[in-house]
């Protein structure tokens, strides 16, 4: 079956200062579940100015104990893995993540964009779009993916929350219309 979840939201700053924040954006204390975030890889591509950088990010098991008494979800953390490609050039960052702990059992992928806004230059736009699935689990099925549907737009609310945040922290107000 699988879940799908929609996010989008202006932030009025700037598409630089926004894909900084976002780069910088975890571990942060306003979200203990990402322990660290870790850059494996990153280049520059010299003839389109594109750079690629992918990261491993770390996480907290978010899974409920009740749920975790089936073995193979009984981890203490989960990986994900991010690829992007910031592009000053057009104003855009592209990224892709997927979950790498449970690809037998589960897909977890998301994809996202940072733009500029067509609304006004000078702010960013952010569209991301999440996919779960879970095969494997018989029955719990439909319950992890229930689960995992409300962590993710739980999730990305609080993303969004983190990087008004940091903005007005690193930024100061929001630019005006």
């Amino acid at each position: 079956m699988g879940v799908t979840v929609d996010v989008h939201q202006v932030y009025k700053y700037p598409f630089e200062q926004v894909v900084a924040s976002f780069l910088r954006k975890y571990p942060n204390p306003m979200d203990k579940n990402v322990i660290s975030v870790k850059i494996v890889e990153e280049r520059k591509d010299e003839t389109t100015g594109i750079i690629y950088r992918k990261r491993i990010a770390i996480c907290q098991n978010v899974i409920p104990e009740i749920l975790r008494k089936v073995s193979i979800l009984k981890v203490p953390t989960v990986q994900l893995e991010e690829e992007s490609w910031l592009n000053l050039q057009e104003r855009n960052m592209a990224i892709r993540s997927h979950c790498l702990t449970w690809t037998q059992y589960a897909s977890l992928k998301e994809e996202s964009v940072f733009r500029e806004s067509m609304e006004n230059p000078n702010w960013t736009e952010f569209i991301q779009r999440g996919r779960i699935s879970i095969t494997g689990a018989g029955f719990l099925n439909y319950i992890l993916e229930t689960f995992a549907s409300t962590f993710l737009r739980q999730g990305a609310q609080k993303g969004i929350r983190i990087m008004e945040m940091l903005l007005k922290e690193q930024c100061g107000a929001p630019l005006a219309e």
